[in-house]
Parts: C-alpha cells; sequence; structure tokens
C-alpha cells in the first residue's frame, strides 16, 4: 500500500514539473524577464520601476536592462522584408554589357525610404552643415545646379529655380554626387539619433516649489549625438543602398505570391506585366511612372498629356510598388553603393551580395591609363530610370555607372538602413 502510495505521489510530482515547465514562459529579446536565466540575479529596471519577483533581492545599481519594442522605423522609412529572389536583367540585353546576368540571392530585411530625398530635404540638410560645419564643407554639399543647363536649349529656369524654389519643394533632388549623397546619409544618421536623444533621454527632474528650476542637471543630448545603442533608442545609421537591396525593393515580388513560395511570375517592372500603363480600375490607361516615350516626347500633348512629367515631377505622383515605395521605375536614376565591375554577378556572395571594393576584380587589370577602358575605383552603380530615359532602363535589373564625384539632372537617390532584431511597431 504504502509502494502505490509513494508511486502515486511521485507521479504527480514529476506531471506537476513537466506541466510548470511547459507553461515557463519562454525569454526573448523583447521579453528577457525580470532576471537573469544565467545566474539568477535581478535586473536593474530602467525607469519602469517594477519590483522584482518574490524572493529577489532589488538591484539599484546591477546589471541594467532597458525596455525594448523593437526597432522603430524612421522617418520617411519603409520595412522591407528580406528573402530569396532572382537578381539580374530579365529584360533583352540591348547594350550587349552582359554585366548582370540572373542569379539567385538573398537579402536580409532592411529598411528603405519610401520616396526619392527631395529638394526640401537637401536645404534642410544645408541648413544643418551651415550652423554646425566649415564654410568650406558647406560649398562642397551645394548641388550643382549647372547640370540643367546646355548650349543647344532653353533651361535656364531650372538652373536658377529648381533647387530653392517652393513649387520644387518636393521634387527629387538632383544635381548631387555620389559622394554627396553619401555625405547626406552620414548627417542623416546624426541628426536622427541626437533627436531622438532629445525626445527619448532622461528628462532633468524640478522641485516641486519652482517646477522652472531643475534639481539635476539636463542630459547632455545634442544635435549630433546620440543615446547608448543599449537603451534602444538609437537607429543604426542611414546610408545608400546596395545594388541587391534595390533591385530587390524595387521588384517587390512580395505582390506576386499566391501560395507558400510560389510566385505568379517573374516582373519586368516594378509593377505586374510588360505595359507602363495601368491596366485597369478607375485610373485604367495612366501612366505608372514618369520617363521619356520616345525621342522629342517627354509629356505627351497638351490637354492629354501621359505622364505629365517634362523633367521631374513631385516624389509622390505615381502609385507606390507592393513594399510601399515610390518611383521605384522613373523620375530620376538613384546612386546605389556598389563599386561597378562588369564581373560582379559572379563574384559576389550570394547572401547580401555588395561590390564594396576591386576585390577579386582589381583596377590594374582595366587600361583606364591606356583609354583601352573607363573602369577604375571611383565608378558608381545606379540604376531605376529617370524622366529623360526610355522605358527600356526602367527595368530594375538594368545599370549603369557613373564618377562618383559626378552629377547629372537624372540622378537622385534614397536613403536605406538595416534592420536589427524584432520589428517594431513604433514609427518615429
Amino acid at each position: 500500500m504504502k509502494r502505490i502510495l509513494f508511486s502515486s505521489i511521485t507521479g504527480a510530482l514529476a506531471f506537476a514539473l513537466i506541466l510548470s515547465g511547459c507553461s515557463s514562459k519562454k525569454r526573448t529579446s523583447i521579453d528577457p524577464g525580470r532576471s537573469s536565466t544565467a545566474t539568477g540575479i535581478a535586473y536593474s529596471k530602467d525607469n519602469k520601476g517594477k519590483k522584482p519577483k518574490k524572493g529577489q533581492a532589488a538591484q539599484t545599481d546591477g546589471f541594467q536592462v532597458n525596455s525594448f519594442k523593437g526597432q522603430p522605423a524612421g522617418p520617411n522609412l519603409v520595412y522591407i522584408e528580406g528573402g530569396r529572389f532572382t537578381m539580374g536583367t530579365v529584360e533583352e540585353d540591348v547594350t550587349f554589357a552582359r554585366d548582370n546576368l540572373e542569379r539567385t540571392v538573398t537579402v536580409s530585411s532592411f529598411y528603405m525610404d519610401e520616396t526619392e530625398i527631395t529638394n526640401l530635404h537637401w536645404l534642410e540638410y544645408l541648413h544643418g552643415i551651415q550652423k554646425d560645419s566649415s564654410q568650406e564643407f558647406y560649398e562642397t554639399a551645394l548641388p550643382d545646379t549647372t547640370v540643367w543647363m546646355n548650349r543647344l536649349s532653353f533651361n535656364d529656369q531650372y538652373t536658377e529655380q529648381y533647387l530653392r524654389y517652393p513649387g520644387f519643394r518636393m521634387y527629387p533632388v538632383v544635381g548631387v554626387s555620389w559622394v554627396q549623397a553619401s555625405d547626406y546619409c552620414k548627417w542623416r544618421t546624426g541628426a536622427v539619433n541626437g533627436e531622438m536623444a532629445l525626445r527619448f533621454g532622461p528628462k532633468a527632474k524640478t522641485s516641486k516649489k519652482d517646477r522652472s528650476a531643475p534639481t539635476t542637471e539636463a542630459p547632455q543630448a545634442k544635435t549630433g549625438g546620440r543615446l547608448a545603442i543599449e537603451t534602444g533608442n538609437v537607429l543604426p545609421g542611414y546610408r545608400l543602398p546596395t545594388e541587391a537591396e534595390w533591385e530587390y525593393a524595387a521588384k517587390a515580388m512580395i505582390g506576386t505570391q499566391y501560395m507558400d513560395e510560389n510566385q505568379s511570375s517573374q516582373r519586368i517592372y516594378p509593377w505586374d506585366g510588360s505595359s507602363m500603363r495601368k491596366p485597369k480600375g478607375g485610373q485604367k490607361g495612366t501612366m505608372l511612372a514618369n520617363f521619356k516615350r520616345g525621342r522629342g516626347d517627354f509629356a505627351g500633348i497638351a490637354g492629354h498629356q501621359n505622364d505629365g512629367g517634362i523633367i521631374t515631377m513631385e516624389v509622390y505622383e505615381f502609385p507606390a510598388n507592393d513594399f510601399g515605395l515610390y518611383n521605384m521605375a522613373g523620375n530620376v536614376n538613384e546612386w546605389v553603393m556598389d563599386l561597378y565591375r562588369p564581373n560582379t554577378f559572379q563574384d559576389v556572395n550570394d547572401l547580401n551580395p555588395i561590390r564594396r571594393s576591386d576585390y577579386l576584380d582589381e583596377e590594374s587589370l582595366y587600361d583606364k591609363k591606356g583609354f583601352n577602358s573607363l573602369i577604375d575605383n571611383k565608378l558608381r552603380v545606379y540604376k531605376g530610370g529617370s524622366w529623360n530615359d526610355v522605358a527600356y532602363w526602367l527595368s530594375p535589373g538594368t545599370r549603369r555607372y557613373l564618377d562618383q564625384d559626378s552629377a547629372t539632372a537624372t540622378i537622385g537617390f534614397r536613403c536605406a538602413m538595416i534592420a536589427i532584431g524584432p520589428k517594431g511597431k513604433r514609427k518615429l
């Protein structure tokens, strides 16, 4: 009888332990718990004031674990869920360059600006660096407005007005080089993190008698500074997207999925089909991008223009693709981070591919000094097509290149940022 009773109690205890083990909550990056799973020592909370569990001593000076709700989306950024896709040109290679053959690659999740950087954004940048940078650097940041000039074309109004006239505020900035665009990304990183430090940093305490008199020093959170990475209230650096990221985001193949990993079709443009017009709906027949339809035809005829854009147009003018990104085809070409090489497609890794330097394809292999090649270590890739390009260049797989210090009236850019850990719901 005692044996039966003992075995019954033992079984009940074992069952209870199994249940407790199954019901224990698994720790995550967003909810790491109140104490360490390695030592059992209670964490020191940031500002929530929560008490440790019963039996655990409060750690006022212990290891601090800040509350975290996922990476917030920076201003103007859209979350791009990563995945596998077929990178490369799907159009006929009319230039016979054979420099972007199709291959399967995977891109990690990242964030990208939903629009191109506008004239208003660039003027804000100029205002910011004029206050805290040298006059020499300010002058190097000025766009080249002479890109509109043409001895056989009357574009004087754009040379003088395009950047600063209020009517062009939400038009994409042009006349910026790859180097200038990269500098803007660095400034934007500091500006956004500085604003986050002011908004989410510790507040100065005030006395009850005089709310206007602080009893402790205010936090040192000035423009260009940032909070500690551990707080979660700091963003990774803004940068130019890689060529693979840009092409992946432009195709937006997420819109073609219909079951599991099956996709209905490949995409020539950032939308379905081979036409440049909307195939159905209330706006059926309207153009989906700003481009040059043919020689001398930039916008159609008065009273019935096709895309409506003789030059660039406002950045929200045309429908967004399935990732929510505007003008990933047409309006302006866009700089990407990659150095140009014709054989990049066969050299780079198949996970997050990028060509940063001339590794495995040295500059010395090309005879630029002897005028037998244009390739050197200053050529950067740009993609997307522009208001002055025919439809062929609007296909995401096409690629061209230009010196990183050069600028034109057809090239702009947008920024990207890596996605770290779980996606947050907060948008700045």
